[in-house]
């Protein structure tokens, strides 16, 4: 029984980041096919998700995530945040610049952890909560390589704000997450910073892993 109730927890699961992937709803037969399970299988964890709230179904029959999982993201920000500041701090102290955890929310970017060094008389004020669309912006452009299965880091100027610099690197290897490592400043950065930004975004990623 217990080996029953893990694979149906593993199938469930499954079923949520597939409808997770951004390409959509899809209709149970879609889903039956895509996860490789039988169509009974698949009715019955959607009846269990639906009745919880975690997926919903359109007119048109289509299943899509619920709002029962905006409970589980808000829940979840507050442990990126308690895991990622020690990063990010030692990250800013390094480089000389405001560094942020930046987290995919849809097609815009959420800062969801941000950090200042204690040393620069002069530093980008980011607040935590702040959001702008994924195209613009050093962090919302290593989430879009990330979800293309690219690792680079990004540097971009003012697309953000007039004279900003920005640095960032996605977090790679959770599937569970899609979300960047970045710092962003006033000032030149030193080649080593894309290096830097990098490195910190492993350390976060086998912090959560």
């Amino acid at each position: 029984m217990a080996a029953e109730s893990a694979q149906t927890l593993e199938r469930g699961l499954r079923l949520l980041r597939l409808l997770a992937d951004g390409k959509g709803g899809r209709t149970p037969t879609e889903l039956s096919a895509e996860l490789s399970l039988s169509r009974p299988v698949v009715y019955r964890l959607l009846t269990t998700l639906l009745g919880e709230g975690f997926v919903r179904r359109d007119a048109e029959g289509r299943v899509h995530l619920g709002f029962g999982v905006l409970a589980l993201a808000q829940a979840v920000q507050p442990l990126l945040r308690a895991a990622a500041v020690p990063t990010l701090r030692r990250l800013a102290e390094q480089v000389g610049a405001t560094a942020h955890l930046t987290v995919a929310e849809g097609d815009d970017g959420l800062a969801v952890a941000v950090v200042e060094p204690s040393w620069t008389k002069m530093h980008v004020a980011y607040r935590e909560g702040s959001r702008h669309p994924l195209a613009k912006g050093a962090a919302g452009q290593a989430i879009l390589a990330l979800r293309e299965g690219r690792h680079d880091y990004f540097v971009t100027e003012g697309q953000l704000q007039e004279g900003a610099r920005g640095v960032a690197a996605p977090v790679t290897g959770l599937p569970w997450l899609e979300a960047s490592v970045g710092v962003v400043t006033f000032g030149p950065l030193e080649e080593s910073t894309g290096s830097r930004v990098v490195a910190a975004a492993a350390e976060l990623a086998a912090a959560l892993g």
